[in-house]
């Protein structure tokens, strides 16, 4: 059955979207700040989506699809490799997403924004492989 990514995309779109403004945006002033904001909580938001969508995608290789639901974000990316769905090089980057996003839930400070803007390159470029896979998977 296939997977249902327009959820996704959606929150691509609005991350890609958000990245051109900032880079419009004057450092340091209010509208710059406002689509940092932007950024970091599209970021956050793709980021979950998409593990809920390969969570979804690796249930049927798993005898009891149950078991998918308690994996760890880590172990989940870690079966996406282990199905042929990411590269072990995309899962670490997908770690360092993670982490990343840990680190953004607890620290609001501007240095952690500065650095998850560093991340957005390869971050969509990781979503857009990702999707292009999950849209195949049913095929």
């Amino acid at each position: 059955m296939p997977i249902n990514t327009e959820h996704l995309k959606r929150c691509l779109e609005t991350l890609e979207n958000s990245i051109i403004l900032i880079h419009k945006a004057e450092k340091g002033g209010i509208d710059y700040e406002i689509f940092r904001n932007a950024v970091v909580k599209g970021y956050e938001l793709t980021l979950e989506v998409s593990g809920k969508l390969l969570r979804r995608a690796i249930k049927p290789f798993f005898a009891n699809p149950r078991e998918v639901d308690s994996l760890s974000f880590k172990d989940l990316f870690r079966h996406g490799a282990k199905h042929g769905i990411l590269t072990a090089e995309e899962v670490e980057r997908w770690f360092k997403y993670r982490d990343n996003r840990n680190t953004t839930a607890h620290d609001y400070g501007e240095g952690f924004a500065e650095e998850t803007l560093v991340l957005m390159p390869d971050f969509i470029l990781d979503v857009k492989r990702l999707l292009e896979r999950l849209d195949n998977a049913g095929d």
